[in-house]
């Protein structure tokens, strides 16, 4: 399928959403309008919301406080995920030891880790920052060293026998290899690091879309929650759409896709 046929339909999903969201709101079809309307407010007030608030200015400086703790999350996530995830596919026995409990961390609910994130860092951007990284951290950490694993003994072999050290086999052999799993963890983390830093300004803060949402929440603005909803769907394609855009540089070394005849 073509770029724009695939693009076309995507926007057509997005406007199949927001027309039943508006049919839904306006007649009575699923239940009353009213009560409809009070649940789920409206497309248009809802657009009209995130209109004013850009007008206005007022979610700039909220946008850029979860912008910094997103790109700190997300950059000490991965860059801990890549580091260890290697050393640990390279020691199988540090993996064998520290097995239990990298499993008993990642089982922890991260919601839980917030209020002890809150009281070591305050209630400043570093307590959803490092709630951003034990996202983000695991999603790497597993693929990368998921990735270094699958690297065929043969091609391992073959490398040794040219005479790569060890220094080598990790800029040739094992960081290729490895590469198309980082990206295709650092495009689900993406989202998990946006994820830690909201809940951290929801449960905790002074600035953050987090923090407008639940403001609105605790008047019953139920306009306010969609449109900052609304208005974080669309930072996350953003920072989605960068994380792409980087990937692609970066893996012009895959070969394509072998026609056979």
């Amino acid at each position: 399928m073509s770029r724009g046929k695939l693009l076309a339909l995507q926007i057509l999903v997005a406007v199949g959403i927001f027309a039943f969201w508006h049919v839904v709101t306006n007649w009575p079809v699923v239940g009353d309008v009213k009560t409809m309307r009070f649940f789920f407010s409206t497309p248009y007030d809802v657009i009209v919301r995130v209109g004013s608030m850009f007008m206005e200015g007022s979610v700039y400086r909220h946008l850029w406080i979860t912008l910094v703790e997103t790109i700190l999350a997300f950059v000490i996530g991965a860059t801990l995920g890549i580091v260890i995830g290697f050393w640990f596919a390279r020691k199988p026995l540090v993996a064998a030891v520290f097995d239990p409990y990298v499993k008993m961390m990642n089982a922890l609910p991260r919601v839980v880790l917030a209020p002890i994130f809150a009281l070591w860092f305050g209630l400043g951007i570093w307590s959803k920052v490092w709630l951003g990284v034990t996202l983000v951290f695991f999603i790497v950490f597993f693929n990368v060293y998921q990735g270094v694993r699958e690297v065929p003994q043969v091609v391992l072999a073959n490398a040794r026998m040219l005479g790569m050290n060890e220094r080598q086999l990790l800029r040739h052999v094992y960081w290729p290899a490895a590469l198309a799993w980082v990206f295709s963890s650092l495009h689900t983390s993406v989202g998990f690091a946006v994820v830690g830093a909201v809940v951290g300004e929801y449960l905790g803060s002074a600035a953050g879309l987090g923090y407008l949402i639940h403001q609105a929440e605790g008047v019953f603005d139920v306009t306010g929650v969609f449109a900052g909803m609304v208005i974080l769907m669309g930072f996350v394609m953003l920072i989605d759409g960068i994380v792409t855009l980087v990937e692609k540089p970066l893996l012009v070394w895959k070969p394509g896709e072998t026609k056979t005849v």
